[in-house]
């Protein structure tokens, strides 16, 4: 089947600074959302599906839930749909082959940083590495939907971007995951991840009804900043074409907070 067309996706473009985390932590909005626990949104006994589009959605989105559901004992499936060889575009100071190796390393080192590589007597996640085209998911919707239906479980949990995240790849990875959930009777928790960047304190295109808040200790938020630490090389400018990091501070600060938002 073939991506969904989205008349309102320009509405939705990444450029510039985006709103100022200041303008968001100003809001009451946030702090007036309905709190959830680990515990609720993976109930014990169910399984936990993370689908990030790219090597480091998974810590900017749920770093905090996965440090909580390891804690609980959840077993983890990471499905990294593509490897981020697209991130530095015509550079000359890394490659998109050099990326396919270092990105993965990155997120590796990041999950070590969570303390999920080898946790006392809980399950380590699970990595399934899809190795779709970065920058083209919606191109093979198809193939990730398929992926997925043969891996989902009726009592699974699954979490991915939200379908209007703003960026194409998280976008199409949110519907394939909708799709697939729907078809096997998974549930379903998208996550904002660039949704902070174009948005607006109240902003009636995201969906704050089904919006909830799940908090993140001292300790919890300590190891999630420091696993955002392990992806260099979002976090560095690239001098051979003049283009800023992908990540700079204002980017993380709207994303390093001591709480996640859920959709749910």
């Amino acid at each position: 089947m073939g991506a969904m067309i989205d008349d309102g996706a320009a509405a939705r473009h990444i450029a510039g600074e985006g709103t100022p985390d200041a303008s968001w932590q100003a809001w009451g909005g946030l702090q007036d959302l309905p709190p959830v626990s680990a515990a609720a949104l993976v109930p014990p006994g169910r399984r936990a599906v993370i689908v990030a589009p790219h090597p480091d959605d998974e810590v900017l989105a749920c770093g905090g839930l996965l440090q909580l559901l390891a804690a609980q004992g959840t077993h983890t499936v990471l499905v990294a749909v593509t490897d981020g060889t697209g991130s530095h575009p015509g550079s000359t100071t890394i490659t998109p082959e050099q990326l396919a190796r270092l990105r993965p390393r990155e997120t590796e080192a990041a999950l070590r940083a969570l303390g999920l590589d080898a946790p006392a007597g809980k399950p380590a996640p699970r990595i399934l590495r899809a190795r779709l085209p970065d920058g083209a998911v919606a191109a093979s919707l198809d193939q990730l939907q398929t992926l997925l239906l043969q891996m989902l479980r009726p009592d699974d949990v699954v979490f991915v971007t939200w379908r209007r995240d703003g960026h194409p790849d998280h976008e199409a990875c949110g519907l394939a995951a909708a799709m697939a959930a729907s078809a096997c009777r998974a549930t379903l928790v998208e996550m904002p991840v660039w949704s902070w960047h174009w948005a607006a304190p109240g902003d009636v295109r995201l969906p704050w009804r089904r919006a909830r808040r799940l908090a993140l200790d001292e300790e919890v938020l300590r190891r999630k900043r420091k696993a955002v630490e392990c992806f260099a090389s979002q976090l560095r400018d690239d001098p051979s074409t003049g283009q800023p990091a992908i990540l700079p501070p204002h980017v993380l600060a709207r994303l390093l907070h001591p709480y996640e938002i859920y959709f749910t």
